[in-house]
């Protein structure tokens, strides 16, 4: 257990970094799914659109800090893959 003020600050600073951070990745992880979803009713519209706003949800996350950009880069990527091979 932490005895200094500044430590015992930190782990309250910590929890509360914790929680936006998981929150910043449920949203990615959200609008990934609602692409998935959008992409297994042969819509070509609306995966591309779908595909937009996670994209969007991606990159953001990646100047928040929540993900690596290599790692944004990657999911990005094989999201465009597969709208592009829904075409």
């Amino acid at each position: 257990m932490a005895n200094h003020l500044s430590s015992k600050k930190r782990i309250r600073h910590n929890a509360r970094r914790t929680a936006i951070n998981n929150a910043r990745e449920a949203r990615v992880h959200t609008f990934t799914k609602k692409f998935e979803s959008a992409l297994t009713t042969g819509d070509k519209a609306a995966a591309t659109e779908a595909f937009r706003t996670a994209e969007s949800e991606i990159m953001r996350a990646v100047s928040k800090g929540v993900l690596h950009r290599n790692t944004a880069a990657r999911r990005v990527s094989r999201l465009a893959a597969k709208v592009k091979a829904l075409a």
